[in-house]
């Protein structure tokens, strides 16, 4: 068992490490509002029930200094005000908003379904995708089109944060999803992509269709932006990028619910089966691993079956690199208030991620009011 840890934990350190450094020699792409060529973008709003929030984001769409597109808000048939008030905004917004009502049909995977009938509609070059309860900066669709206009990607994958932090419980979830996002971008960077995050995700519309968009996937309720990353990778290996800039950040609310994060958590987690390639799911395996053997190792110890020196290094071997990582990747997302929360999410992350990798082989969840598989 010794042996073991010792190897789990030595390969996660050193996998840890190489993502730091990816990450620190990731360029930044500067962002311009005029370009010679300028592509036209339908940015794509799947929404259910965004009453509070819808009307921040058409604010922050009226404020974008790049000036070339539309937008489609497709209302997942919201029980709230979410559609009357997409719709007051028709007249006001310098852009072309269509609203985009969706009929109250059983289906597994209503965001999916948004997504492809609003393509259906677009009539732009290049698509964005974010969520109704998201906030972006000015310069948010400028970095994209920049991005776009120098390197031709086929996709490219945006930074996601959250907006303020009011407790112990937000910074948590600041810190861990900071994680998920330096993790994507350099796996993404080192050839092998793993993870996006569909509340900011731009690829070109001929290309949606070449791989067949959802298909193959649409029967899953998650994954409306990973499936789709990993198909358009497939098709163009050097196609996909992440954009490394503050301008392109959104942000949008911690969960203040445990049965939210709850159910989003699950959701996220059992999506690791489905994978066609095999890399992600073994990433996801090795991670559960990973956090396994700190657990495993305090157990050990307190059980004294295992020397407290190894139980040491284990331990040391987890915290110590992914400090470094994380802390790097807080201060670019803009968050390093939540880099003193590193600490405490280390001691807790491992247990999260044994309890949501079990509770994920579970089938059902909710998802804004309705109960998904």
């Amino acid at each position: 068992m010794t042996f073991f840890l010792l190897i789990i934990s030595s390969l996660y350190a050193v996998f840890t490490l190489v993502l730091w450094l990816t990450w620190l020699r990731m360029p930044s792409i500067g962002t311009e509002s005029r370009l010679d060529d300028c592509p036209f973008i339908t940015v794509i709003i799947p929404v259910r029930n965004e009453a509070s929030n819808i009307a921040n984001l058409l604010q922050d769409l009226n404020s974008q200094t790049y000036r070339h597109f539309e937008v489609i808000v497709a209302d997942d048939s919201s029980t709230d005000d979410t559609l009357a008030i997409v719709q007051r905004y028709v007249n006001q917004t310098p852009y072309a908003l269509r609203p985009l009502p969706l009929p109250n049909e059983r289906t597994t995977s209503p965001k999916k379904r948004a997504i492809t009938q609003s393509i259906a509609l677009a009539t732009s070059e290049l698509i964005i995708t974010t969520d109704g309860d998201c906030r972006v900066g000015p310069n948010w669709l400028a970095a994209f089109a920049t991005t776009y206009a120098k390197t031709g990607a086929k996709m490219i994958t945006g930074p996601v944060t959250f907006t303020t932090e009011r407790s112990v419980f937000d910074s948590l979830q600041t810190v861990e999803f900071a994680s998920l996002i330096g993790a994507g971008a350099c796996t993404l960077a080192l050839g092998f992509p793993t993870m996006c995050n569909g509340a900011n995700l731009c690829y070109v519309k001929e290309v949606f269709g070449e791989v067949n968009g959802f298909a193959g996937v649409d029967h899953l309720a998650s994954g409306d932006d990973e499936f789709l990353m990993h198909k358009i990778a497939s098709r163009y290996p050097q196609g996909v990028r992440f954009l490394k800039s503050a301008d392109a950040i959104v942000r949008t609310g911690p969960h203040r619910s445990w049965g939210a994060f709850y159910n989003q958590r699950k959701r996220w987690a059992s999506k690791w089966r489905a994978y066609s390639s095999p890399l992600p799911s073994l990433l996801a395996v090795f991670i559960f691993m990973s956090n396994a053997a700190p657990v495993l190792a305090v157990i050990g110890y307190c059980l004294d079956f295992l020397n407290g020196n190894v139980a040491l290094s284990v331990i040391g071997l987890k915290v110590l690199p992914e400090f470094l990582f994380l802390r790097q990747v807080l201060v670019f997302l803009q968050k390093k208030m939540s880099v003193a929360a590193i600490p405490l999410t280390q001691l807790i992350y491992p247990l999260y991620v044994l309890f949501f990798g079990l509770a994920a082989q579970g089938k059902g969840y909710s998802w804004k009011g309705r109960k998904l598989n």
